[in-house]
């Protein structure tokens, strides 16, 4: 099983970050992919991944949350970081018009500039997109014939979203959000249209816990370690053998990210 989410520089893992990479060996999980969201934390991203050679991998971009941020020294830093063989992919970029941490002019130019870098680089790249589908799909779809693959993580949208994406090229990524009763039953509803190697999972951890554990975790804080339930519960949704699934997205991770 592989997790291609999580966000282990967050300062929720600050005090346990050793003991949840154990956590997550011990429990299946056989690689993980950090993601970085801006420069400063595409170092530590990094860095992180070092210290846990054949393990841990990372990312290398300015989410669109941080996309005020973005100059020429940002690029710098992460063309540097690409020299890493720890840095698989771009990202994670995109388009976040949910809340406009940034403005809209500003995320734009900040993904055409990382789309730019990861097909230069020939890099794949681990894309972000919420509330703002048609300028997204907009914007990527020029670059998809000169990119060596893309995933759209955390997909949270609807069934011609998620067509849209599948027709232009994109892997997906599905988190615990599935699990969530409240909000993640159309998702449910639309895993079989996934192929099964297009098909990639992860934890976004910390954030979104699965609510369907049993017995919940004392904290609300998610961990990589819980990806064998959302392997289970998918696996489930779709009628495929769990075992089966997990090789199978793991085999995807790897193939998209050239990780050995």
């Amino acid at each position: 099983m592989f997790d291609i989410g999580v966000n282990l520089t967050s300062t929720q893992f600050a005090k346990d970050r050793e003991k949840v990479v154990k956590r997550a060996r011990e429990a299946g999980v056989t690689g993980i992919l950090i993601t970085g969201t801006n420069a400063l934390e595409s170092q530590q991203a990094q860095s992180l991944a070092q210290q846990h050679p054949d393990f841990c991998w990372s990312t290398a971009g300015v989410h669109p949350h941080h996309a005020s941020e973005w100059s020429g020294d940002t690029a710098a830093t992460l063309r540097r970081l690409t020299e890493s063989d720890q840095v698989v992919a771009i990202g994670e970029c995109g388009l976040d018009f949910n809340r406009n941490f940034s403005a809209q002019d500003q995320q734009e130019y900040a993904f055409h500039a990382q789309l730019e870098l990861a097909a230069e680089l020939a890099m794949p790249v681990f894309l972000h997109c919420r509330d703002a589908h048609s300028r997204f799909i907009a914007i990527l779809k020029p670059w998809m014939d000169k990119l060596p693959g893309a995933v759209v993580h955390c997909f949270t949208g609807t069934q011609s979203e998620i067509e849209e994406c599948l027709a232009l090229g994109l892997s997906v990524g599905i988190t615990g959000w599935v699990c969530d009763e409240r909000r993640g039953m159309e998702l449910r509803q639309l895993l079989p249209l996934i192929p099964a190697d297009r098909l990639l999972l992860e934890t976004d951890a910390p954030y979104l816990l699965p609510r369907d554990m049993q017995p919940r975790p004392p904290s609300r804080r998610n961990e990589p370690c819980f990806l064998p339930h959302i392997v289970q519960q998918v696996a489930a949704w779709r009628g495929e053998d769990a075992e089966w699934l997990g090789q199978q997205t793991t085999a995807n991770s790897r193939n998209l990210f050239k990780i050995g």
